[in-house]
């Protein structure tokens, strides 16, 4: 808060408001979600062991790629777990922004081990494709179908909040990968049990992969795009710069950054022209800028430093690479001197 002529001026009184609640139903959510892993967790390791070893005894490579793929799942939930756990904490002197990114970083991890898995099952199944083993059919679908119940009820688990948090929904990936490569091979098994065909259990195996490959590269690339803090896809920046103009007070903007500390918190930095007005005009523009950030773009946390015109060149995206100036001389850093 400033006060300027005995008034106190609120910077963010949105901010202000929602801070508790919003605090509260993060943790919330988060112990919530956090019970639901745990169950998933448990459910998914114990089915590991059964068709891993029902794939072992019927010779098919498509239980065992379902086997692999959750015992990655296995791994994935418990990164998941502590994930989330681990973003509930405060932030600090050195993490300033708290630990929000742990849940990036996982989904990073996940989606990676993803495209390895599939890379690892064209390489089984194209050894298969040469000479195809006689398939068990019947343990086959058998497992399958118990497979299909296991994995469906461990995703659902996990589907609540995944929309808006990229570590939840790589685990979702993982588990609704699961799902439809075991519906895939229980579709396998009966047409081998029928047909004799022994080289549709790869064939079902290389179009598992192929799928698991498309969506772990879709959030592969989110995840990457959230740590090289790109500009979230869904925003318009010449919109968010026109819809920031129209801002009664505002003249002008430059050295603009709007990105991602996770999926769904988002910020942004900008300078903002003005004319020569007093602190309590100048927190009236932040405000009315603040709230209208946040409820066109859900942008939740907006840092503004509010400039007279041509205090400073008037360029959109600002120039690391270049010192400010100020009087033609660079900001100089007592260590220079």
């Amino acid at each position: 808060m400033w006060n300027t002529d005995d008034k106190t001026v609120a910077t963010d009184d949105l901010n202000m408001q929602t801070q508790p609640y919003a605090h509260s139903h993060l943790r919330e959510a988060a112990r919530q979600s956090t019970r639901r892993l745990s169950i998933s967790l448990f459910l998914t390791l114990a089915f590991v062991v059964i068709e891993a070893a029902a794939g072992i005894l019927s010779n098919s490579l498509a239980l065992l790629t379902d086997a692999a793929h959750n015992l990655t799942d296995v791994i994935a939930l418990a990164l998941s777990w502590f994930a989330i756990r681990i973003t509930t904490r405060p932030a600090n002197e050195r993490k300033t922004y708290g630990y929000h990114r742990v849940g990036i970083l996982v989904a990073l991890i996940n989606s990676t081990t993803l495209v390895l898995i599939s890379l690892g099952i064209f390489y089984e199944a194209w050894r298969r494709f040469i000479s195809p083993p006689e398939v068990q059919s019947g343990i086959l679908v058998g497992v399958g179908l118990i497979a299909v119940v296991v994995n469906l009820v461990t995703a659902m688990l996990v589907h609540r909040g995944s929309q808006t948090d990229l570590n939840l929904r790589s685990a979702f990936v993982h588990l609704m990968g699961d799902v439809l490569s075991t519906i895939g091979a229980v579709v396998a098994g009966v047409l081998i049990y029928f047909t004799g065909a022994n080289w549709l259990d790869p064939l079902v195996s290389v179009l598992i992969g192929l799928l698991i490959l498309y969506n772990a590269w879709g959030i592969l690339r989110e995840a990457v795009d959230i740590l090289l803090e790109a500009k979230p896809r869904d925003i318009n920046a010449a919109k968010l710069v026109e819809d920031m103009l129209k801002v009664e007070g505002v003249l002008g903007i430059h050295d603009l950054h709007v990105w991602s500390i996770t999926q769904n918190v988002r910020t942004m930095s900008a300078h903002i022209l003005t004319d020569n007005l007093s602190i309590s005009d100048g927190a009236d523009i932040q405000r009315r800028i603040n709230k209208m950030v946040y409820r066109r773009y859900n942008i939740a946390h907006a840092t503004l430093q509010l400039e007279c015109v041509d205090c400073f060149p008037e360029t959109l995206y600002c120039d690391l690479h270049n010192p400010i100036l100020l009087d033609k001389e660079p900001l100089r850093s007592p260590a220079d001197d």
